[in-house]
């Protein structure tokens, strides 16, 4: 698949230090017919599964592949509910499969899928993989995380920095294939992009062991190819405790899908 010019990307997954077997995964896309380019963009999706023996790579595939699907078949017109419409199919696709495989009963993932057309992101996100928008000196978490800890901080029951490095900060409240409806978030009236900014999304295997700071350096000094290895090195320096995966995209010029 060709990548077409005003952005630079790289993605890369590892399964760590610790773990045997690698649970997350990730998609890149783009219309391979210039006229469907300039309606859909370009689509990223990372996922974090979970579940047992085989499930939460079962989950995680499942996840991208029809979050991928259901957003090539749509017609370009509605790049936010084409997202969001990826995600609830993706969260049916997976319960359906578990009921038809009950040893992987439990089975689930996150879920962070991301469009760029022109120069405009859209985003819809479930569980507490992430989207960092890096711009200059700066840098901003463009999701929240469906998480226990992150619940006691909105809630303010909980300091911000206490929750760095809280024992339950994984435990998850939302997730593909866990209950009845999957509480998605959406970036419903998009994010303008600038040249020179920077994408990242990425699973808990990067973002739990680093620090914002450190991958706001990594990020905006490097290309995305070196970005993702010097990320991934500094992850497993730190334990490599799970899964690592993420996908840097650089902005090379305005109206980046024109």
């Amino acid at each position: 698949m060709k990548i077409r010019p005003g952005i630079e990307i790289a993605s890369i997954t590892d399964v760590g230090c610790q773990r045997e077997r690698n649970e997350d995964a990730l998609v890149y896309w783009e219309p391979e017919a210039d006229s469907e380019f300039a309606k859909r963009g370009r689509l990223a999706v990372v996922a974090d599964g979970m579940g047992g023996y085989e499930g939460g790579q079962q989950a995680s595939q499942i996840a991208i592949s029809t979050v991928c699907e259901v957003y090539r078949q749509s017609d370009g017109s509605d790049p936010q509910s084409a997202l969001r419409d990826g995600l609830r199919a993706a969260h049916e696709a997976i319960l359906e499969y578990a009921a038809k495989h009950p040893e992987f009963y439990g089975m689930g993932t996150t879920c962070t899928a991301a469009c760029i057309i022109g120069s405009r992101l859209y985003f819809a996100h479930i569980g507490d993989s992430r989207l960092y928008l890096v711009r200059g000196d700066s840098i901003r978490r463009l999701t929240r995380d469906h998480s226990y800890v992150a619940r006691l901080v909105e809630t303010g029951l909980l300091h911000p920095q206490e929750a760095e490095h809280h024992p339950q900060r994984h435990v998850l409240t939302a997730a593909l294939g866990v209950g009845a409806e999957p509480a998605t978030d959406v970036n419903v009236i998009g994010t303008d992009l600038h040249k020179s900014d920077v994408l990242l999304l990425c699973t808990d295997g990067l973002w739990g062991v680093l620090a914002d700071v450190e991958i706001l350096n990594i990020a905006s000094e490097s290309k995305p190819e070196q970005a993702c290895r010097k990320l991934l090195e500094l992850a497993k320096e730190r334990g490599g405790p799970d899964n690592i995966t993420m996908q840097v995209m650089r902005i090379t010029q305005n109206g980046v899908a024109t």
